[in-house]
């Protein structure tokens, strides 16, 4: 008979589930007094059948399972089990001792291969404790090549998505930020990217996929490479957006992807530029007087009705010394030190009002502090492309 405390309970260890999967009652009675005298169990659940037991809500840190019942039999009831509690140590248990049945079960993924017949308390309670350590060993080792394996991926979307600008003008300078949302390792469907013509037009372009993951990420990168072949080959902005649009409906994995896209062209030496809207906010013009909004004429997000977008080209005239802030929604989708939405109007007050830091470094690093200060509850990605001219 098993021990007992004085109040009567069995002499159990805190800390283990197990889930004994058997229909001969009077084996399950025998496991549970070889438990309670091991000390190796907190609770003991027993399912009579297969159907039972995969019906359970429990996720025990042991699974015991005779390969011999009602509903399911050998390794094809094992495989049913390990795929059901994938993280769980899965022990056999079977009155059918067989070398071979007992290799294929270690193979398949069973911690160990136990008879009826053969073990003790002893033997079933160290069985139990080595199975449980082996287990969590190896769900750190798989947890440990899954984080490399996103960090690799991590990796590789960040050269898509945060390009090298190519620039050949000294006196243009680039300052960029892209920070991930806070719950996500992987950045986003923010991209951007900026190029400089033979005729020494500065291009960028700013989007923003909706959504957020790995397809999100992947239609990032190919709006990017897309806009930027475009752009070196000479394809006007409004038909540029058109292109966008056709890869977007091309290579998205649903019909509800769609991205914010703006585009603009700097000219330097006349001190204008000319801006692309699709559904993108628009970008800021910033002096040491302040930062205002480019009232710019917008069109349809690309990919929201396909076929049926209409851009335009805005141009407005830049003062000399003033900067270009191109940035998606998650610079305003955050939230204020008083736990309320920033939204566009206070973003821009933050960017008025730091406006009279000179240094573009300084300012955008100001700025984006700023828009984080309450950033606990943000989630969305943020970029934030800052564009300068030192020239006369």
């Amino acid at each position: 008979m098993p021990t007992r405390h004085a109040d009567g309970a069995d002499q159990l260890s805190a800390g283990y589930t197990l889930l004994l999967i058997e229909d001969d009652p009077g084996d399950a009675l025998l496991v549970r007094e070889y438990l309670t005298d091991s000390d190796r169990a907190a609770r003991l659940d027993v399912a009579p059948t297969l159907t039972q037991a995969l019906r359970s809500e429990l996720v025990p840190d042991v699974v015991l399972l005779d390969l011999h019942l009602p509903d399911g039999h050998g390794l094809g009831a094992l495989q049913q089990v390990l795929d059901r509690w994938p993280q769980t140590a899965v022990l056999v248990l079977t009155g059918l001792d067989d070398a071979a049945t007992a290799t294929t079960a270690v193979a398949a993924g069973a911690q160990d291969y136990l008879v009826k017949g053969q073990i003790d308390d002893t033997v079933l309670g160290r069985t139990i404790r080595y199975a449980i350590h082996r287990k969590r060993a190896q769900n750190a080792e798989q947890g440990l090549r899954d984080s490399r394996l996103l960090a690799n991926e991590n990796v590789r979307l960040q050269r898509g998505l945060l390009p090298k600008p190519i620039l050949a003008d000294p006196a243009v300078r680039l300052v960029s930020r892209y920070v991930p949302g806070r719950q996500r390792a992987l950045l986003g469907g923010d991209f951007y990217d900026v190029v400089q013509t033979a005729d020494g037009a500065v291009h960028a372009v700013i989007g923003d996929v909706c959504g957020s993951g790995p397809d999100e990420a992947a239609m990032g990168v190919a709006l990017r490479v897309g806009w930027r072949t475009l752009t070196l080959a000479g394809v006007p902005k409004t038909e540029r957006m058109r292109l966008l649009e056709d890869v977007l409906v091309a290579e998205r994995p649903h019909d509800g992807m769609f991205a914010t896209v703006l585009g603009a062209r700097l000219d330097p030496q006349r001190g204008q530029v000319v801006v692309t809207s699709a559904g993108h906010p628009p970008p800021l013009i910033v002096t040491r007087d302040g930062a205002q909004p480019v009232d710019v004429r917008g069109g349809l997000s690309l990919g929201m009705f396909p076929g049926r977008g209409r851009w335009h080209e805005t141009t407005i005239a830049v003062p000399p010394g003033a900067g270009l802030l191109l940035y998606t929604d998650g610079a305003f989708e955050g939230f204020a030190a008083d736990g309320t939405r920033l939204g566009e109007d206070r973003f821009i007050e933050l960017a008025t009002r730091l406006a009279t830091i000179g240094d573009p470094v300084a300012y955008i690093d100001a700025l984006l502090a700023a828009v984080q200060q309450n950033d606990g509850r943000h989630n969305d990605d943020t970029a934030l492309l800052y564009i300068t001219h030192a020239g006369p």
